[in-house]
């Protein structure tokens, strides 16, 4: 494929949602082309899976910059610059990015979130989704805008709630979703088949298969 768009991934630790997206974007048809994984950590156990995926990875240490998060984020647009990312992809990337990063980003960067938005947004929330007794639970999709889980939500997928779960069990089943989820809405922005129209992702995609879950999208 012709014009792939140029995707950065952003992570802050082992980045199994980037292992997912490189996986992906091997394939020359998808069309995003995966062309920088950066972290705000040196010891980020994704950038040794993107060396050994062949991907160019960078650092920009988070620390050195302390409280200055417009200074942090100055250093991390100068490293995309130069790669020419044209898209970005956080995959457990743990900071809040600014207001004027993100509006620079405005619907070119995606986020996943391991529940269903607008509940449960932060941490902790397969124990919080366990608390409260809903009966699904799942993942979004959703594009970066200055509120914390905020943004406009591009697909969701949701899985039962089992009367056995565990908080770990019902990560397992709900990173199985991400897993499948968020490659396809990274493809969808990439294609231009999900677009920002008015503060909300207009999508127009073929259905596929739920893949043991109820997913829309697809």
């Amino acid at each position: 494929m012709t014009n792939r768009r140029r995707t950065a991934i952003l992570i802050s630790g082992r980045g199994s949602n980037m292992s997912a997206l490189l996986q992906a974007a091997a394939d020359p048809a998808y069309p995003a082309e995966i062309v920088l994984v950066l972290s705000n950590r040196a010891d980020a156990a994704g950038l040794a899976r993107a060396e050994a995926a062949g991907i160019s990875t960078a650092v920009v240490e988070s620390r050195r910059w302390g409280r200055d998060r417009a200074a942090f984020e100055v250093a991390m647009e100068e490293v995309l610059a130069a790669r020419g990312v044209e898209l970005i992809a956080l995959a457990g990337f743990m900071r809040v990015l600014t207001e004027g990063f993100t509006a620079r980003w405005a619907g070119r960067m995606l986020n996943i979130h391991p529940s269903l938005l607008p509940a449960f947004p932060g941490l902790d929330t397969h124990a919080r989704a366990l608390a409260a007794g809903v009966r699904l639970h799942g993942c979004t999709v959703h594009l970066v805008t200055p509120g914390v889980d905020e943004g406009p939500i591009i697909a969701q997928a949701a899985v039962p709630v089992l009367m056995d779960d565990s908080e770990a069990t019902l990560a397992a089943r709900v990173l199985e979703q991400e897993h499948r989820l968020y490659p396809a809405a990274l493809g969808w922005v990439a294609s231009g088949i999900a677009r920002l129209d008015d503060g909300r992702v207009v999508l127009h995609a073929p259905p596929g298969p739920s893949a043991g879950a109820l997913r829309n999208p697809g």
